[in-house]
């Protein structure tokens, strides 16, 4: 019986067999091809910039190794500085984002004064650049003189959670109206409140619609917190500046642009992933 069912079990047909093959042809001559043109791209894109008449005083001025190695030290102590305020900054954006968005999806007319104030904080704070958000808070605040002594940094992670909870905020309010009006009332007519239904029901399902967005927003706050710099805090930033006005070079610049790269890298990479999955679920299943 078990030499009857194992020659009887299914195998792929010649055709499918064929099609397979034909897929793995065209799958390795594809990447055949990217990686011959991008071969060829960065060598035309490489002579071009070594043959230009100043890409000695470039080198010199902007790609010095002795000085990247000697200031990079002190740019990745300032690079720390910046993880921090972006840990801090992540988690209470979130919290802020999401209690906003709750605000501004909460219905009757009794709750107008609330939706009118996070529609108002989410059209200012989407308005007004984050680098004038910073001075405003790092200059203008202290100056009330009834805060103390507070360190720069802090003032610094307070306008980033300004700006990026309305954007956040108004992300989230996306993806919770994107969840059908059938979700809200089967929810409500099993006896689950308002509050019940927005925690249980529509914000975990308004979430996975808008990960992909929420991941870039989160991408741009990394980078977004080298301005903090402008206070004064001693980041990356900071740090390279005062390299470079040591050596009277641009090397340390190259070097914290370098640094910030691989502290965003892994995000990208990851919300590209994130968005190609959630492609490939949506499309499972449908003509394309």
């Amino acid at each position: 019986m078990a030499s009857t069912s194992s020659d009887t079990a299914w195998r792929p047909s010649e055709l499918e067999l064929g099609r397979r093959a034909t897929r793995r042809q065209q799958s390795t001559k594809s990447v055949l091809i990217a990686l011959v043109s991008t071969v060829v791209f960065v060598a035309v894109v490489g002579w071009a910039i070594l043959s230009s008449p100043g890409w000695e005083d470039v080198r010199r001025s902007f790609f010095d190794l002795d000085i990247a190695v000697q200031s990079f030290p002190s740019i990745l102590a300032g690079l720390w500085v910046n993880i921090q305020v972006l840990i801090v900054a992540a988690l209470a954006v979130a919290l802020l984002g999401t209690t906003l968005a709750v605000l501004r999806s909460l219905r009757g007319p009794v709750f107008f004064p609330l939706r009118a104030l996070a529609t108002v904080y989410t059209d200012l704070f989407r308005g007004i650049p984050l680098l004038i958000v910073l001075y405003l808070v790092g200059f203008g605040l202290p100056a009330l003189g009834i805060f103390g002594r507070v360190p720069v940094v802090l003032w610094g992670t307070i306008a980033i959670v300004l700006t990026y909870s309305a954007y956040i905020a108004e992300v989230l309010r996306a993806g919770m109206e994107a969840v059908h009006p059938s979700q809200r009332v089967a929810a409500r007519s099993m006896g689950l409140t308002h509050g019940q239904t927005l925690r249980i029901v529509v914000i975990p399902q308004g979430v996975r619609k808008v990960v992909p967005a929420l991941m870039n927003d989160f991408v741009s706050m990394q980078k977004d917190v080298g301005l903090i710099s402008v206070l004064g805090a001693v980041d990356a930033v900071r740090a390279a500046q005062i390299s470079a006005a040591e050596f009277y070079n641009f090397t340390p610049y190259i070097v914290a642009a370098l640094l910030f790269v691989a502290m965003a890298l892994p995000m990208i990479r990851l919300t590209d992933y994130v968005s190609a999955r959630l492609a490939r679920r949506e499309q499972m299943g449908g003509i394309v």
